[in-house]
């Protein structure tokens, strides 16, 4: 039982979960400053994000070892894959029925705040199930793949996550999933580099393969410097208090990987900067949900 556990949290990409939970929490500090919040509609949407998270990742590794991807790349500690399949330790067809399960649980939460919330949860539940179903069969053959991700894995969550509380979209949900959704493309898009060869052979088309490394890079970089510059955007227009600022010091994480877009695209990305990508992302949501906690608390603007 303990081996099955550990497959499947293999396949899950376990270790990666943080990101939904970051989310949720900037999400549900923004409707906490923009008016409410709910300790039980906060935690049900955390585990339906979790559940198609975890569902999108199972489902992925499942189709990447079919098509034999997941045979080609070469892993890094932030791509190419668990390696559970390729290690016969868990079957294509149990990881499959894993995914569609978590992603079944995921969407009758979603159902579920539907009923309790309204209409305008539909277009957020409706895109996120489709990035959820369609992202690895369909989405990242046909170059579309990173924006469905910084869609379905950054600005909807949190978005959504606001809006289940009472029904309501206020502007410091749209602040703070402005610099998600560009976090997360680029999240998606730098990971993309080290597995591009065996991603061409297995029939995707992401930016990578599309544009070229030197191409995919300059729009790793233009999307790394759009993510802070809207989170000063968002506080000169009053969508986020002034404290959010603080949001835009994690940026400076993506150093490393700004010099390799500038001077070595032509080069393996270095281990460094695809670390410095994923904590990017995860420390400002926390910064973002940790100020608007704040000054929804003290009544700050």
């Amino acid at each position: 039982m303990l081996t099955i556990i550990k497959s499947l949290l293999g396949v899950a990409r376990a270790p990666f979960l943080l990101l939904p939970v970051t989310l949720v929490a900037a999400g549900a500090a923004a409707s906490a400053y923009d008016g409410g919040i709910s300790l039980l509609r906060t935690a049900a949407a955390l585990v339906g994000l979790l559940a198609l998270h975890i569902g999108v990742n199972a489902i992925n590794e499942a189709a990447d070892m079919r098509s034999g991807i997941d045979l080609k790349t070469v892993r890094t500690p932030f791509s190419g894959g668990s390696g559970t399949l390729p290690a016969g330790k868990l079957s294509i067809r149990a990881a499959y029925s894993f995914g569609f399960v978590a992603t079944a649980v995921g969407l009758a939460i979603g159902v579920w705040f539907l009923i309790q919330v309204g209409w305008v949860l539909v277009p957020i539940v409706a895109v996120g199930a489709f990035s959820v179903l369609m992202y690895t069969h369909l989405l990242l053959r046909i170059g579309v793949g990173e924006v469905f991700a910084g869609l379905g894995l950054g600005a909807l969550p949190i978005v959504g996550a606001a809006v289940v509380q009472d029904g309501v979209i206020g502007p410091a949900a749209v602040g703070a999933a402005a610099p998600a959704f560009f976090m997360t493309f680029n999240l998606l898009l730098l990971n993309e580099f080290p597995d591009a060869e065996a991603d061409r052979a297995g029939g995707r088309r992401h930016l990578v393969i599309l544009l070229g490394r030197a191409g995919a890079a300059r729009i790793y970089a233009i999307a790394a410097i759009a993510a802070p510059a809207s989170i000063v955007a968002a506080v000169v227009y009053g969508a986020l208090p002034a404290l959010c600022i603080v949001a835009v010091l994690p940026t400076l994480l993506v150093a490393p990987a700004l010099r390799w877009t500038f001077t070595k695209a032509s080069q393996p990305v270095p281990t460094g900067a695809l670390a410095g990508n994923v904590i990017w992302n995860l420390a400002t949501n926390v910064l973002n949900a940790v100020a608007l906690g704040v000054c929804a608390w003290q009544g700050w603007s």
